[in-house]
């Protein structure tokens, strides 16, 4: 009976490793969703007349807060299953959309 508890055990301990961190995939995953937020945001804020740019970059700041908390969960997951340390790392430092796009294209197709 102790091998094969050994061996569940065992199993269960390499499944969890082949999770993503889920710390690290937030933090890509938030960054990930601002850059491609703020990249669509930013010719909106342009376009709008110079004495409407700060309540409209107020609105927008709302706007990312919500699309953050109706979406970064699946994004997490995603990362999490995927598990590329080096892709979650890339979407940590990225600093534009075209990086964090290119980060993120093996596992979010």
């Amino acid at each position: 009976m102790r091998p094969a508890l050994t061996a569940i055990v065992l199993s269960l301990a390499a499944l969890a490793g082949c999770r993503g961190d889920p710390v690290k995939c937030d933090q890509g995953c938030r960054n990930y969703f601002t850059l491609h937020f703020w990249a669509e945001a930013d010719k909106e804020l342009a376009r709008a007349p110079a004495d409407q740019r700060d309540a409209l970059r107020k609105q927008k700041l709302g706007d990312l807060d919500k699309r953050m908390a109706d979406g970064v969960d699946m994004c997490v997951s995603q990362c999490q299953a995927a598990s590329n340390k080096d892709d979650i790392e890339c979407m940590i430092a990225a600093k534009t959309v075209e990086q964090v796009r290119a980060c993120a294209n093996t596992w979010s197709k």
